[in-house]
């Protein structure tokens, strides 16, 4: 066992378990960025991958474990010789290396297998043996442990231990059982195992039940020491445990949970976004921990709670995931005080009269906007017009695009009471379009959101877009509807630029006029 009793290791398989969620494919390029970041992170153990499932994972697991730092690295394999000779030859040139052999042992995987309990038994034996011989650090995993009849399991894992493993992982592989079996189950097994307290006991579960960050505390309660998860709980069907969850979970409950692991907690949302981005696959608003509403506040109770005291409504603060504040969403459940803040934030002091004033019209809008940005509360207190008119203009658009490229776009924009005309190339006609916008208005604002939805249903439905950049901690969004989206594109953009000057002008970023600007030939 580790020499902390109350130390938990943290196995990520985001690589393995994460990348068979259906259309989670990463290229060679983009699971060698995620192992690094997991290992700077501070993850115990990277399950790479499974070495001889394709050349390409092979490849990735090797290039890997040549890479890494401080992690140990692991590679899956099945219960025969070859896949664990395969996966040797991945892991072997890790720093660390590992690997993990599994065999699913309940009656419906002996069934599939065509093996009875004394021929898995032996196949156990055989396997974890030859594993043994190649590596010093081995581990096993009984594949649906939690439905398997509890000699038989307790057989194989004294079976696997004798053998030489030294971790030995009890997944709930079908997300089955319920946190009290969970405990149970792994309690039993260190009590009644000889051996048992000479390994550590993993944990692997399963999301289907929406209950897999709960087992797998309850089995770090009944003595289990490795967690295995993925980051955003990525993996079949419903998925896993989310790490984000599980080391969260015991840094703001050390009262009741004890442990402690080597993650550097700062880094969960930036590898978060990283994964999904990568993976395909987007976290859910409402997802704990690293969801984009797990540290938003649209309630009015709550955001006045908030201002005066952030401990009011959050567990925890979101510098601890590596986000930089909280975020007080605007929106019909918002109340004064909020909006007080809000305003003060974006320079605005108002007297009451005037708070009272743009609350009524405030309250009007919110009825009307799922959500409040701050360029709208600034177009209510200036009285702007809600399409972002000022200091830009789109005058004339044309694309070409098809199935040639490059795309280009020749625009004509109005800047401030001047034309200036561009034409600029893009990946699309899109990205065409405000490469010309930026050769007429030279800006470093990032794009943060593109958004293409339809007003109404038929083929003459317009477009909206609506369009979020940031400057320099500065956001602006701009929306624009029209029939041909490349116009509402363009347009949404130019208005969120014109926001943004807005925004610079108030906030002391400078004056509009102070805004350079070129024609395309200069």
């Amino acid at each position: 066992m580790t020499s902390d009793k109350n130390r938990v290791v943290i196995f990520d398989t985001t690589l393995r378990d994460g990348e068979q969620s259906p259309g989670a494919t990463m290229s060679h390029a983009e699971k060698l960025e995620i192992a690094a970041l997991l290992d700077e992170m501070g993850v115990d153990i990277i399950e790479a991958g499974f070495p001889i499932a394709s050349e390409g994972d092979f490849a990735a697991v090797s290039e890997i474990a040549k890479n890494a730092k401080n992690a140990v690295i692991c590679g899956l394999a099945r219960a025969n010789f070859k896949d664990i000779d395969r996966c040797w030859e991945a892991v072997k040139h890790a720093k660390y290396p590992r690997i993990h052999t599994f065999i699913g042992t309940s009656p419906l995987h002996r069934d599939m297998h065509d093996l009875d309990q004394d021929a898995m038994a032996q196949r156990v034996h055989d396997c974890v043996t030859h594993a043994r011989n190649l590596c010093d650090n081995v581990q096993w995993s009984s594949m649906d442990a939690t439905r398997t009849e509890w000699e038989f399991l307790k057989r194989t894992v004294d079976i696997a231990i004798k053998a030489g493993a030294t971790t030995i992982n009890i997944p709930d592989t079908v997300g089955y059982t319920a946190p009290v079996e969970s405990a149970d189950l792994i309690r039993r097994l260190i009590a009644e195992v000889e051996g048992a307290g000479d390994v550590v006991f993993a944990t692997h579960c399963h999301n289907d039940l929406g209950m897999a960050t709960a087992n797998s505390l309850a089995a770090v309660e009944g003595g289990a020491r490795q967690i295995e998860c993925t980051i955003n709980g990525l993996g079949e069907r419903a998925g896993n445990t989310a790490l984000e969850e599980v080391v969260m979970a015991m840094k703001v409950r050390n009262d009741i949970m004890p442990w402690q692991t080597g993650i550097d907690t700062t880094k969960i949302m930036h590898i978060s976004r990283r994964v999904s981005t990568v993976s395909g696959f987007n976290v859910q608003p409402n997802k704990a921990i690293v969801g984009k509403n797990a540290f938003a506040h649209e309630s009015g109770i709550h955001q006045d709670g908030m201002l005066k005291n952030a401990e009011t409504f959050e567990i925890m603060r979101p510098a601890d995931v590596g986000l930089s504040e909280t975020n007080i969403v605007m929106g019909k459940h918002s109340g004064r005080a909020a909006l007080r803040s809000k305003l003060k934030n974006l320079g605005y002091d108002l007297g009451e009269n005037q708070l009272n004033d743009v609350f009524v019209r405030y309250k009007a809008l919110a009825d009307r906007k799922k959500e409040v940005f701050d360029e709208d509360l600034i177009a209510l207190v200036t009285d702007a017009g809600a399409d972002g008119e000022g200091h830009l203009e789109v005058r004339f658009l044309r694309v070409i695009c098809g199935t040639e490229a490059p795309q280009s776009a020749d625009i004509t924009l109005r800047v401030g009471d001047t034309d200036h005309q561009a034409t600029a190339q893009g990946d699309g006609p899109v990205d065409a379009a405000f490469n010309a916008v930026k050769a007429i208005f030279p800006n470093d604002a990032v794009l943060q959101l593109y958004q293409v939805s339809a007003v109404t249903e038929g083929m003459d439905a317009q477009a909206t877009v609506t369009v979020r950049i940031e400057e320099a901690g500065m956001i602006a969004t701009g929306q624009s509807a029209d029939t041909d989206t490349v116009v509402a594109s363009a347009r949404a953009y130019v208005n969120a630029l014109n926001r943004l000057v807005m925004r610079r002008g108030k906030t002391g970023g400078g004056d509009v006029r102070e805004i350079s600007y070129k024609d395309a030939g200069e």
